[in-house]
């Protein structure tokens, strides 16, 4: 673990990340939102993300969302509630990531799965929800009793806590919606997977990459600038910072415990997600975290 607030903060995403995200990606996740009238990646994704929310229109889920274009979240609500209520969508959400879970943590013993839920509930329980939406919703559910439903929700609302902190960072920088999908895809070269994963048109594509361009974050021909990788640096050490509360409230000790605990299980996790997706999953931590 290192001695740096900020690297403690981001090497405890990297492992939290990946318990959440198996509810995007597992085949479990995918069978539980179908089972409950949810077909579809998509419809799954918007209601059972925003479910804790109750039966919003596109209006909050746009906001929070962010990076998504209206139209496509438009597509997706109110019509996702008249397929599931959000009470199904939030059953399912839950049911799919406990069978996820389940099936690749077989080799971790029961003990050490209960003691990570614990530490990582004690965690989440600490975080400050105040101009944080989505984490707010979610911290806002009653705690299940299963450990690897815990274990989940925590990770859940960790995570909704840091990205709540993000969007706020990418609006202090001057960024809307899409001008953060083609930035990042300049940074990585995920704009297969980013344009159409968060609805946006060639035609509006072009006209963010402009305003990019003009600001001096792109280059004509479209790569990114030195101008893009100082401001990627700055947004995530302010991500970082905003999202370092629960680890300080934890300790040192029992943050190492945490993390040394996560290790496996976020491994594990990993082997149900994509080597890109459109939801920016950390790397793993490297050996000297």
């Amino acid at each position: 673990m290192g001695g740096d607030p900020r690297e403690l903060t981001r090497t405890m995403w990297t492992l939290f990340e990946p318990v959440h995200a198996v509810t995007y990606f597992a085949p479990q996740a995918r069978a539980a939102f179908e089972a409950a009238g949810l077909r579809g990646f998509w419809r799954g994704y918007f209601a059972g993300r925003a479910a804790p929310f109750g039966a919003v229109g596109a209006g909050p889920v746009y906001a929070t969302f962010f990076g998504f274009s209206d139209a496509m979240v438009r597509r997706a609500l109110p019509d996702v509630w008249t397929r599931a209520d959000p009470a199904a969508a939030l059953t399912a959400r839950c049911e799919g990531a406990r069978q996820a879970l389940s099936a690749v943590l077989g080799d971790v013993p029961p003990e050490a799965v209960v003691e990570t839920a614990t530490l990582l509930r004690t965690a989440a329980s600490t975080v400050d929800v105040a101009g944080r939406a989505l984490a707010a919703a979610n911290a806002d559910l009653p705690w299940p009793e299963d450990a690897l439903d815990v274990l989940w929700q925590a990770a859940t609302v960790l995570r909704e806590h840091r990205g709540d902190g993000h969007v706020a960072a990418l609006l202090v920088a001057g960024l809307d919606g899409i001008e953060t999908q083609v930035w990042r895809a300049a940074l990585d070269g995920t704009r297969e997977v980013l344009q159409p994963a968060r609805g946006w048109s060639d035609e509006e594509w072009a006209a963010a990459a402009a305003r990019l361009t003009a600001r001096g974050w792109l280059r004509p021909d479209g790569v990114a600038a030195d101008a893009a990788y100082a401001a990627r640096d700055e947004i995530e050490h302010t991500t970082d910072a905003l999202a370092s509360a629960p680890w300080r409230w934890l300790g040192t000790e029992r943050t190492a415990r945490l993390a040394a605990l996560l290790t496996p299980i976020a491994a594990a996790a990993r082997a149900y997600l994509p080597d890109k997706t459109p939801i920016g999953l950390p790397p793993s931590p490297t050996a000297d975290n």
